[in-house]
């Protein structure tokens, strides 16, 4: 039988840990610094974090509780809470993590010679970069089209295209 880790044992290291995670990952993409999975690390191991903070709030429910008493405590709460429901709204503000989708399904939609065009590239090399991992492709093919013609998901082809020097694409001959 497994032993059970006493909840005060993991609580407050994890909370500090994942805040630490939370916090080098947040001020990286702050500042559009974004090598590796620092996106993916930043939203995935949030729930991370969540939990910590939970079980945190769990250990420490009493003085969690007399916080809350004092107006500092309820003003903190308050203040935060208000933001976060404004941060739902645009405010007239147009910003790229609004655009970021709409503009990829454009590309996943669009045809591979149209995506050639955005990257720059003539057709037949980006067809020959298909080809070379495992895509048959057409000039006339949407991304869209070749992953429900070859299985998997979108971000590997709009590699191919947009990122084809981390793409294993042997040379041309």
């Amino acid at each position: 039988m497994a032993t059970k880790i006493p909840l005060r044992r993991w609580a407050t290291p994890l909370t500090i840990g994942s805040f630490l995670l939370m916090t080098g990952t947040g001020v990286t993409m702050f500042f559009d610094f974004e090598p590796g999975l620092i996106t993916v690390t930043h939203q995935w191991l949030s729930w991370l974090f969540l939990l910590a903070v939970a079980a945190h709030i769990w250990l420490n429910f009493r003085p969690f509780r007399s916080h809350l008493k004092s107006s500092w405590g309820r003003g903190g709460i308050a203040v935060f809470g208000v933001l976060l429901i404004l941060s739902f709204f645009t405010w007239g503000m147009i910003t790229g993590p609004q655009m970021k989708d709409r503009i990829e399904h454009r590309l996943v939609e669009a045809p591979l010679s149209a995506l050639a065009a955005v990257a720059g590239v003539p057709v037949a090399e980006l067809l020959r970069r298909f080809a070379a991992n495992g895509f048959e492709a057409s000039a006339e093919d949407s991304i869209h089209a070749l992953v429900a013609r070859h299985g998997g998901d979108e971000n590997f082809p709009l590699a191919i295209v947009f990122l084809p020097e981390r793409v294993d694409t042997p040379a041309s001959e």
